[in-house]
């Protein structure tokens, strides 16, 4: 949607500057020849454009790669954080897809929420226990939204981690520390076991999202990796024919009050700049994701 939404503003500026220009295209084409000179140009782009995003994006992907050491190593930190979320979640087996398992934390968040509301109810700190009050409900109504749709969320999609990405856990793990600070030697035990126990779900959920993200940037760099050569092949088709065969001076006519040789020139650049307008659409949603999530923790 981005990247066709950037290449219709292309096409309809172009042909709005050859609508405008004093100069029509046939006069500087009988004078010079700036078709065949800019499509020159994006025959050298498109070639080294896309040689080069491939081969960044095989070096980012190589860190796949190692010795069965390694892939052991990687294995047995992936089974033992599942493990240990599995006592957290108290379940023999946790999900294994991605919105799934991010899902059960979220929904053990809720509930851990709720029972430490439950654990201050009788506190004689007022304002302590409306704040603990306040701060389960705002965790409850933003994981129940989030918890949602998260429901039947395929991995590889933006729609998780759009989702995920709206659950400030850093922000819930400050205000938990705080308020279980502020508690202090006036909490009952099992009121100080409910903060921990809350604590440490939310603390779960951190490098889980971050792992999962990590992964959906690779998943959205060979999806990249792809798109550019996809469209690089009609893009440099069309770029190569317009410096062999096109005339500008043979198109003759107009459409809707255009000329022809306009509207064919302006459809050609825009063909040709596919490849990257994907780039730039890949690239825009893989920063924002990133700027939003530099940190892990509460900071």
């Amino acid at each position: 949607v981005v990247a066709g939404i950037l290449l219709a503003g292309v096409f309809v500026s172009l042909v709005v500057l050859g609508v405008l220009d004093p100069s029509p295209l046939q006069r500087s084409v009988a004078q010079s020849d700036p078709v065949e000179t800019l499509f020159q140009a994006f025959t050298t782009a498109i070639i080294t454009g896309v040689t080069l995003v491939v081969t960044l994006n095989q070096l980012v992907l190589s860190q796949e790669l190692g010795a069965v050491g390694d892939q052991r190593e990687r294995m047995e930190g992936a089974m033992a954080f599942r493990e240990d979320v599995e006592q957290v979640l108290d379940s023999p087996v946790s999900p294994p897809e991605p919105s799934a398992f991010l899902q059960a934390l979220i929904d053990e968040s809720r509930s851990r929420a709720d029972a430490l509301a439950d654990e201050v109810s009788d506190s004689g700190d007022e304002e302590f226990r409306r704040e603990v009050q306040q701060f389960a409900d705002n965790l409850e109504e933003n994981a129940s939204e989030v918890s949602d749709r998260l429901d039947e969320v395929e991995f590889g999609s933006y729609h998780m981690l759009s989702a995920v990405l709206d659950f400030n856990y850093s922000w819930k793990i400050f205000t938990a520390r705080r308020l279980h600070s502020e508690g202090g030697a006036a909490l009952t035990e099992e009121a100080d076991a409910a903060f921990e126990d809350l604590e440490d779900v939310l603390e779960f959920f951190g490098p889980a999202r971050e792992h999962f993200k990590t992964l959906y940037f690779q998943w959205e760099l060979v999806d990249l990796s792809r798109s550019m050569l996809y469209s690089a092949v009609p893009a440099l088709v069309v770029a190569v024919g317009m410096i062999l065969y096109y005339d500008a001076l043979a198109v003759t006519g107009a459409t809707f009050g255009v000329s022809n040789d306009i509207l064919v020139t302006s459809l050609a650049v825009t063909v040709a700049v596919v490849p990257f307008m994907l780039l730039l659409s890949f690239i825009l949603r893989i920063a924002t994701v990133a700027k939003r999530t530099l940190s892990i923790g509460p900071f």
